[in-house]
């Protein structure tokens, strides 16, 4: 039986209704006080969501017509001009590895005893955001900075404790894009990010300022500054309605959008009281690239293992975004190694090499820090940025990259070369199927051949394969790309995946829910903004 819980049932359009299945240990994170907050922000700031979203639409719109993205001409001046964020407090100083992923108990447990500065429990990429999931997780996270997680594995009996100098905890919430269907206000769906961003602020701000540490923010998937400037009201509303210093509550916003990285800098600007960090959200900008310039049939991406952070537009985004932060006092964050170690010794060598290749890539060009998906990745991450930030420093921020010459738009929106092979098609096709069949099934972070696959990844695989149809490309073999050998390769794949998974798993899974979502999605005349949103309704159904 589904619970509701009304607030000021009087006024229906003041109505704030969570209608869900009750979890266990929910009424402990929902408390009448978070619910109130919740209800206060979704009043003031909800209602610019849907105008946020729809400007998207219009720049999007007019890239469509051929106007590529370009900086700003309007605001010149914040670029131009003498300016620093606010600063960064002692223990966001040394990031120079972060560990990522999902909030389920074990994982929140091991990545804060991992050989890592940050874990970012994550609400977005890696979360399948059924409502158990997102309150179970806020009850993992509140748990952790009390101090008094614990977890035992109901299939080994092997028991996990926090260790005693755990890693800084950064919360990722959803973008603005995602709704949390669980939870209406009027009478409408309230923005998922208000939701994540509420509850765990209110459960665990005192206990982490008193902690000497504080409530910290990831950002996904900002495309503007006005964007930014929303978040900045939030961010100003909760500290002054808990009597808290303005630029208590901090942030680091990714930069995976190709709209984002020609306003940077107003993307500083605008939260320059919480700002502390731009991260480069690697993945989902390669998403982004396809996506925004889906209309141009020279900006056309080989298949996704050519796409490389020594890429030029790729090079070039993670300079741009190292000098732009360390000008404005802010970190400058490298992007995530997806490699999962293997056991094999020899094959487990290989990807740590590959990680460490990526890594100095990263350190060389003057980030302050790295993320990788895995434990068994940190110790190599370290040991790469123990070398180029040294004894004498915390961060790289002393690398001004003031020499280098003005990166301008051509250089960001460069062409990528490369093949476009059939079995990098098939491979696609593969990977999204599995990804969205673990999503539907409430695991958003899946090991898929060797890489820990969230949804950033699986966007580049079916975005792919959409922009080969729509602008009729050749395979390498001469195979033209079509809708209907889309189709075909689907159905092959399909079975070849049952062969991978085996005939019970797949017969108990949703793998033909999945195949019908990426049909959809990948032969849709108009490409479809982000696959999470036709399956979170399977996710809720």
């Amino acid at each position: 039986m589904a619970e509701q819980i009304t607030i000021d049932n009087s006024v229906v359009e003041d109505e704030l209704v969570i209608t869900a299945s009750t979890v266990s240990g929910q009424e402990t994170v929902l408390t009448a006080g978070a619910v109130s907050l919740l209800k206060t922000l979704c009043k003031h700031f909800a209602n610019d969501v849907p105008t946020l979203l729809a400007n998207r639409k219009i720049k999007q719109g007019l890239v469509d017509k051929g106007q590529l993205p370009d900086f700003i001409e309007q605001t010149k001046a914040v670029r131009e001009s003498d300016w620093k964020i606010r600063g960064i407090p002692h223990d966001l100083q040394d990031r120079r590895v972060e560990i990522t992923g999902p909030v389920d108990r074990k994982m929140v447990i091991n990545a804060l005893n991992a050989n890592a500065k940050v874990f970012m429990a994550d609400f977005e990429d890696s979360l399948a955001p059924s409502w158990d999931k997102v309150i179970e997780g806020q009850i993992n996270l509140r748990d952790a900075i009390n101090g008094d997680i614990s977890y035992t594995s109901a299939e080994t009996g092997k028991s996990y404790t926090l260790a005693a100098d755990p890693a800084v905890l950064i919360c990722r919430v959803r973008g603005l894009h995602m709704l949390e269907k669980h939870v209406s206000y009027a009478e409408q769906a309230i923005p998922a990010a208000l939701f994540d961003f509420c509850v765990y602020f209110y459960n665990n701000y005192r206990q982490l300022l008193s902690k000497g540490s504080g409530p910290y923010f990831y950002i996904p998937k900002l495309e503007s500054h006005i964007e930014a400037r929303w978040w900045a009201k939030v961010f100003a509303f909760v500290e002054e309605r808990f009597c808290l210093q303005p630029g208590t509550i901090k942030c680091t916003c990714l930069i995976e959008t190709l709209p984002a990285v020609f306003e940077m800098d107003e993307i500083l600007y605008e939260l320059r009281s919480n700002i502390v960090a731009l991260n480069c959200g690697r993945w989902d900008y390669i998403f982004s690239y396809i996506k925004t310039l889906n209309n141009h049939s020279d900006r056309i991406l080989p298949d996704r293992q050519s796409v490389t952070m020594d890429t030029p537009f790729l090079s070039a985004y993670s300079r741009l975004l190292v000098k732009t932060c360390h000008k404005r006092g802010a970190l400058a964050m490298g992007g995530m190694a997806a490699f999962i170690p293997a056991k094999d010794p020899k094959e487990n060598q290989q990807i740590l090499d590959k990680v460490r290749q990526d890594k100095q890539l990263e350190a060389r060009n003057g980030h302050d820090g790295t993320w990788v998906a895995h434990p068994g990745l940190a110790d190599t991450a370290m040991e790469v940025f123990n070398q180029y930030i040294g004894d004498n420093h915390v961060n790289q921020l002393h690398i001004t990259r003031d020499v280098d010459a003005p990166i301008l738009a051509p250089e960001l929106l460069s062409p990528c070369k490369g093949e476009r092979t059939e079995d990098g098609m098939r491979r696609n096709i593969r990977i999204a199927l599995r990804y969205i069949e673990a999503w539907i099934n409430g695991n958003g972070c899946v090991p898929i051949y060797g890489l820990m696959e969230d949804a950033a990844t699986a966007e580049i695989s079916r975005t792919s394969i959409w922009q080969w149809i729509k602008h009729q490309q050749k395979l390498s073999n001469g195979t033209l790309v079509t809708k209907s050998l889309f189709k075909d390769m689907l159905l092959q794949e399909l079975a070849h995946v049952k062969e991978e998974v085996g005939a019970d798993r797949f017969t108990h899974g949703r793998f033909t829910e999945a195949a019908v979502i990426l049909e959809q999605t990948t032969t849709a005349d108009e490409l479809v903004d982000f696959i999470t949103q036709p399956v979170y309704e399977l996710l809720i159904a």
